[in-house]
C-alpha cells in the first residue's frame, strides 16, 4: 500500500460554500492550480463513476519555462473519476497521473472530508504519495498552495 499524505485546514465559511467550490466548474476554476497555474474545467459529472476533465495551464512565464524544462507541455489534461460522494461531508476520487515523462500512468486516490466546527469547516485532504519523494513533495506543495487559494476564494 502506498504512503498517504494528509493536509488539514479550517475555513470560516459555511460548509455548503466549501462543498460548492470543490464540486462545480466555477468553484474549481476559482482556486485549483498551484501558484502560477490556472485550471479550465471541460466537463464535470458529479456522481459515483462520473468524471471531471480539466486542463492545468501554466499561466506565468516562470511556470511555462519550468514545464518545458521538465519535458512537459505548459498545458496538461487531467481526468479524475468520482468514487464516493456524500454532499457536504466527503468527496473521494481517483485521479489519473498520466502526465509525468518516463513514468507509466497510475491512479492517485484522494479523499476530501468536511466537518462543521465552532471555528468553521474543518477540511481534511488525504491523497496517495506519488511514485517518488520529489513528486510527492511537489504534489504536497501544490496542494498547500491550492488550499491557501481556496481560503482566499472563500473569503471573497
Amino acid at each position: 500500500m502506498r504512503k498517504r499524505v494528509t493536509l488539514e485546514r479550517t475555513y470560516p465559511a459555511p460548509i455548503a460554500m466549501v462543498w460548492e467550490l470543490w464540486t462545480t466548474k466555477e468553484g474549481i476554476e476559482s482556486w485549483w492550480g498551484p501558484d502560477g497555474f490556472r485550471v479550465e474545467v471541460h466537463s464535470i459529472d458529479l456522481r459515483v463513476g462520473g468524471e471531471l476533465h480539466y486542463s492545468m495551464i501554466a499561466a506565468v512565464p516562470e511556470m511555462i519555462d519550468f514545464m518545458k524544462k521538465a519535458g512537459m507541455s505548459p498545458t496538461t489534461k487531467h481526468k479524475l473519476t468520482f468514487r464516493e460522494i456524500v454532499p457536504n461531508v466527503r468527496l473521494a476520487y481517483l485521479q489519473l497521473a498520466d502526465f509525468i515523462p518516463g513514468v507509466a500512468a497510475y491512479d492517485i486516490d484522494t479523499i476530501v472530508e468536511m466537518v462543521e466546527t465552532a471555528q468553521g469547516v474543518k477540511m481534511t485532504l488525504t491523497f496517495d504519495a506519488m511514485h517518488d519523494d520529489m513528486w510527492t513533495q511537489r504534489a504536497t506543495q501544490g496542494w498547500n498552495m491550492e488550499l491557501d487559494k481556496l481560503g482566499k476564494a472563500l473569503a471573497k
